[in-house]
């Protein structure tokens, strides 16, 4: 049962996903932060809604619930936990969670770091992940609550998901994660010589050239070509993040 991901462009460089299970038609979008934008988007597709899917509470990921919701009438699930932070929810999840979509299913992984109350889904019949600010294409979030041992932990439970799995992430911060990982690269012993990461590279370049998304990436290209999934411990990844944070 294939799921179509389309990420709908919103504010400077967020995406909201666009999940349609074709076998059934239904419809889900992740983190709508402006309703406007995300409606044209809707009813260019097909102009059904049947759920809003929320990953973590800042606002450019549920600026645009309400109104969305108002519009369609669609049920708005996020992580029960964090509850006072979200918009009100129709049904509160927390982890191991499933939330049924059409024929298909989303697995709810409590994925704490960027923020303390994140959560991603995981959905198997794609494969799919729609992880939120947690994993970016060649990068991962900021830690505005978290703890560098947090996000390590969180990173780790994709660890078991499939090489073909389409990380559906929500901002276009690939090209400026490129250049820290090939910084990264060019400290290795190999000095800048790792073959994934200029395959990936020179594919992210000519689509963002064209125009073009450079997400959904896939978890396999992302395991060979991101130094956050490549770090070997906690301490590691936390000089990895630090570093992020003042590179420019």
């Amino acid at each position: 049962m294939p799921i179509t991901a389309t990420p709908i462009p919103n504010l400077s460089d967020n995406y909201v996903w666009h999940l349609r299970e074709e076998s059934t038609g239904t419809v889900a979008i992740i983190d709508p932060a402006e309703a406007a934008p995300t409606a044209r988007a809707i009813e260019a597709l097909g102009g059904r809604l049947d759920m809003i899917l929320l990953t973590h509470h800042h606002a450019d990921h549920i600026g645009g619930v309400d109104e969305l919701r108002a519009r369609y009438g669609c049920p708005v699930i996020g992580y029960g936990d964090d509850a006072a932070r979200l918009p009100k929810l129709d049904r509160a999840v927390r982890e191991g969670d499933v939330v049924a979509f059409g024929a298909a299913s989303a697995r709810v992984i409590f994925v704490p770091g960027h923020t303390l109350g994140h959560i991603a889904y995981f959905i198997p019949e794609g494969p799919l992940l729609a992880c939120g600010d947690t994993l970016f294409s060649l990068g991962c979030g900021r830690l505005f609550e978290g703890t560098p041992e947090q996000m390590f932990e969180s990173l780790g439970k994709f660890s078991g998901l499939p090489d073909d799995t389409r990380v559906c992430c929500t901002h276009e911060y690939t090209e400026s994660n490129l250049r820290y990982a090939e910084h990264v690269d060019s400290l290795t012993k190999t000095g800048g010589d790792n073959p994934a990461l200029k395959i990936f590279g020179a594919r992210v370049r000519a689509l963002r050239a064209a125009g073009s998304p450079s997400v959904p990436s896939l978890l396999g290209d992302e395991r060979g070509a991101n130094p956050f999934l490549r770090a070997g411990n906690a301490a590691a990844f936390a000089t990895l993040r630090q570093g992020k944070d003042n590179f420019r």
